[in-house]
C-alpha cells in the first residue's frame, strides 16, 4: 500500500498511527468482544472513552474548569444557527466580523435568530487582508461577537486574540483548533468541526463558558437544540457518533505524544514557511494573493502565472503522490492544507514538485 500526501482541506489527513490503531482495534476493542461502533454509548467502556477524550482535550488546551466541553453532531455549520439560538434573546443583536466565506455564511445562517450587525468587513480587500482589531466596531450591547480566526478558503488567519472586554467572544476554530497554544479564558464559546485537526467528519467539539449556558433557558427552542441540555447529559442527549468520538480520542492521544500544541505550533510554522518561501521565490510563477500579515498557516491558496497550466499541475502532482491540491471552486487555482497531521516530509515533497514543475514549464 502506498499512501499519498493528502493536502485536502477537509475531510483531511489523519495521523497514520491513529489509522493503524483503529485498523487493529476495528473488530475487537479493549477486550469487550466487539467493535467500538457496536457497543452502547451508555456502557461503562464507552463512557470511559468519552471521559478520556475530554480529559485529553482539556489538558492539551488548558481549558479552565468553568467551561463545558461538548462533543456534538451536525458539523460546525449547524452551530452557525444554534449559537444564535442559545446565546441571544429575542430582538438582541450580535456583532460579526466578515473575513471570508465561512464568516459570511455564519452571519447569514444566524440572521433568522438574531439581529446581525457587521463589526468589520474584509470584502473591500477581496478577502486578502484581515481588518485590524482596532477597526472592529463592537457594541457594548452585543449578545456576542463572532469571528473566524482562520478562513479555510481564502487562506487568512488572525495570529492574535482580540480583547473585547465583557462581550463574549465566539470563534469558529474548525481549521485552526489545536494548531497552537490558546488562552481559552478569553473566549465565551469556541466551536470546531472535527475533520481537520481533531478527527473524522461527523463530530463537532464545542467549548462554552458555563454561565452562557443559562441564556437558552426560557427560549422557545427544542431540547435537542439547547447547549445546556447537551451539557447536562454529557453530550449523550441522543446517540452520539461513537466512531468519530473514538477516533478523536486517538488523535488527541497522538497530539500528546507529539509534544502537545506548543510542539504543533513550531511544526506548523515550519511547514508554512517552506511553502510560502517556495511561492515567494518563484519570480511570479506561483503567487499567493493574501497580505503577508494575514496569511494562514493552515490553508495556503496559490495560483500559477498561467492558469492554462492548472490541470497539468494537478495531474502531474497526483502522479507524484500529491492529492487534494485543487483550489476551492470559488477561487480556483491551488490550495494546500497543512493541518497538524501533515508532515514536514509531505510539504517537502510538494515544494520539490513545485520546483520541478516551474523548471519544466517556466
Amino acid at each position: 500500500m502506498s499512501r499519498a500526501w493528502n493536502f485536502s482541506a477537509g475531510p483531511a489527513v489523519l495521523p497514520e498511527p491513529v489509522l493503524r490503531q483503529a485498523q487493529d482495534e476495528l473488530l475487537e476493542w479493549r477486550g469487550v468482544g466487539a467493535s467500538v461502533m457496536e457497543i452502547s454509548h451508555r456502557s461503562q467502556p464507552f463512557i470511559a472513552l468519552a471521559e478520556e477524550a475530554e480529559a485529553r482535550l482539556r489538558s492539551l488546551m488548558s481549558i479552565p474548569p468553568e467551561y463545558k466541553v461538548l462533543f456534538l453532531q451536525g458539523g460546525a455549520t449547524l452551530q452557525f444557527a444554534l449559537l444564535a439560538m442559545n446565546l441571544a434573546t429575542s430582538g438582541q443583536s450580535a456583532d460579526y466580523v466578515l473575513s471570508g466565506h465561512w464568516s459570511e455564511k455564519a452571519a447569514r445562517e444566524a440572521r433568522p435568530y438574531v439581529q446581525v450587525r457587521v463589526a468589520a468587513n474584509a470584502s473591500a480587500s477581496a478577502y486578502r487582508k484581515l481588518p485590524a482589531f482596532e477597526q472592529w466596531q463592537v457594541g457594548a450591547d452585543a449578545a456576542y461577537v463572532h469571528y473566524t480566526p482562520n478562513e479555510t478558503i481564502q487562506g487568512l488567519e488572525y495570529p492574535d486574540i482580540p480583547d473585547l472586554g465583557d462581550v463574549p467572544l465566539v470563534a469558529d476554530m474548525s481549521s485552526c483548533i489545536l494548531s497552537r497554544p490558546l488562552e481559552v479564558s478569553r473566549f465565551g464559546l469556541i466551536y470546531a468541526g472535527a475533520q481537520k485537526n481533531i478527527g473524522p467528519s461527523g463530530l463537532t467539539v464545542l467549548i462554552v463558558r458555563e454561565d452562557l449556558l443559562e441564556r437558552s433557558h426560557g427560549h422557545d427552542i427544542a431540547m435537542i437544540l439547547r447547549y445546556s441540555e447537551h451539557a447536562a447529559h454529557g453530550s449523550m442527549l441522543n446517540t452520539p457518533n461513537t466512531w468519530a468520538w473514538y477516533l478523536a480520542g486517538l488523535t488527541l492521544a497522538w497530539l500528546e505524544q507529539r509534544g502537545g500544541v506548543a510542539a504543533m505550533e513550531q511544526h506548523n510554522r515550519h511547514k508554512a514557511e517552506l511553502l510560502y518561501d517556495t511561492i515567494d521565490s518563484s519570480s511570479g510563477f506561483y503567487r499567493n494573493e493574501v497580505d503577508p500579515g494575514s496569511r494562514s498557516r493552515m490553508n495556503i491558496p496559490f495560483f500559477l502565472q498561467d492558469s492554462k497550466l492548472d490541470e497539468r499541475f494537478l495531474g502531474q502532482a497526483e502522479q507524484r503522490g500529491l492529492m487534494g491540491l485543487k483550489g476551492h471552486r470559488a477561487l480556483g487555482g491551488m490550495r494546500a492544507s497543512l493541518y497538524n497531521a501533515m508532515s514536514v516530509q509531505g510539504v517537502e515533497a510538494l515544494v520539490g514538485f513545485m520546483h520541478d514543475f516551474q523548471q519544466a514549464n517556466g
